[in-house]
């Protein structure tokens, strides 16, 4: 069983746009309206997606001055300062030769923007020095092994100067692309296919209990991308197909936390109130989308059933394939959290508590009945007993924590039997 977004022309922005952006910095509304406006007017991707003609109508309208709707893509964008994120990145430091502010996003994304989530690439063509000739270079597992061990240096196993992803996301990791069976460098933004995740020295078991919540997942249909350990020449990583890849090239996704206009750490309803489970639905409600809204309840019901505390308005997508109107991305970071040191709550409320422990089937039913989901109950139970035959018959990696397992049949346990997740 495989358990496990289109190679574009290109979206080149207008050069007043680009060159408002790239030079004055701030993110201006001229600048980011010829982003918007590039897009528009330049919707296709060779072989597939859309890329913002539907994306920026189906969640809330967004002040075109404002840089919130691209921020998500470069939450993590990498930073000549060893280890450290654009977040950190102070006046009188240098990305690219070019000296920018902590938070000057558009210069940013101008260094790093040619591989990003999604199948938007951001960069200027009249830049001194920018390569119109996207190219990947074969690693082996020794090459990714050396990628990993520097990627506080490299960040995302990006090259000097031809290195041009980021990629949204606390964990460390390196981006590839898998041509032909072999792992290869991306350069000067060619689409990369893989993720390889790293251990968090703080939480040795973290990746391998990843696997095991996409296992699951995958197991139960709620995404067809793979996810499994490697070891690459001694280090061991978490290798995760992409889902906003197909075929060596971009499929176009937002983040929910886009999609509602949220920012930052606003991904977790208890900050600000901005997102929220309704607000998410409401997106596929208002379509007319029946059937996303039954996977956002499945999905729902696996982060409860597994412990996946941080199941947040980023790890909630939406994907616009060409072919097709925009729909729920597959689940992905399904991580059971419970065993780790935290407050046990869930970053979205469901039926109001955030609680996981207290959590019951009602709960996840009422929630999805203010969606307007019929037959919720009867839904949330047959999954659930699906997720309890999949516990059952699969087993960890003997690298994720020893409670891991023992856990998630415990939850689902007490929630079939009427009680609280516990």
């Amino acid at each position: 069983m495989r358990c496990g977004s289109i190679d574009d022309d290109d979206v080149q922005l207008p050069r007043g746009g680009c060159h408002a952006l790239v030079e004055g910095g701030h993110g201006t509304a001229d600048g980011l309206r010829g982003v918007q406006d590039a897009a528009l007017r330049h919707p296709r991707a060779r072989g597939g997606a859309q890329v913002g003609e539907r994306g920026g109508v189906v969640g809330q309208q967004r002040d075109a001055g404002d840089v919130q709707g691209v921020e998500h893509l470069v939450d993590d964008v990498p930073s000549p300062v060893a280890g450290r994120s654009h977040h950190h990145l102070r006046h009188g430091e240098h990305a690219r030769g070019q000296v920018v502010r902590e938070h000057d996003v558009v210069p940013l994304l101008a260094a790093y923007g040619r591989d990003v989530a999604g199948a938007v690439q951001i960069y200027d063509p009249d830049r001194p020095g920018e390569s119109g000739s996207p190219h990947a270079n074969p690693l082996g597992d020794g090459g990714v092994g050396r990628l990993l061990r520097g990627v506080r240096a490299q960040p995302l196993g990006n090259a000097p100067v031809t290195g041009k992803s980021s990629l949204a996301g606390v964990q460390e990791k390196v981006v590839v692309a898998r041509l032909d069976g072999a792992r290869h460098q991306v350069h000067d933004g060619y689409p990369s296919t893989h993720i390889i995740k790293l251990t968090p020295p703080e939480h040795p078991t973290l990746i391998f209990d990843e696997e095991y919540g996409t296992r699951i997942a995958c197991l139960l249909g709620l995404t067809d991308r793979p996810a499994w350990p490697a070891d690459f020449d001694g280090v061991p990583g978490l290798v995760i197909e992409r889902y906003d890849r197909s075929d060596g090239g971009r499929i176009h996704q937002e983040g929910f936390n886009q999609v509602l206009g949220a920012r930052g750490d606003q991904k977790y309803q208890a900050i600000g109130g901005q997102v929220s489970l309704r607000r998410i639905a409401q997106v596929f409600a208002a379509r007319g989308d029946g059937a996303g809204l039954g996977r956002l309840l499945d999905q729902l019901t696996v982060a409860v059933a597994v412990g996946n505390l941080d199941w947040h308005a980023k790890n909630v997508s939406l994907l616009h394939p060409l072919d097709g109107p925009a729909e729920l991305a597959p689940a992905y970071d399904v991580v059971a959290l419970r065993h780790q040191p935290n407050d046990g709550a869930m970053a979205l409320a469901v039926n109001g508590r955030y609680a996981h422990a207290s959590l019951t089937v009602d709960d996840i039913a009422a929630e999805a009945r203010s969606w307007g989901v019929r037959d919720a109950g009867t839904r949330v139970l047959d999954l659930l007993e699906r997720v309890r035959a999949v516990a059952a018959e699969e087993e960890p990696d003997e690298r994720a924590h020893p409670v891991v397992a023992g856990q998630i049949r415990g939850f689902v346990a007490n929630l079939l039997g009427g009680r609280p997740a516990g």
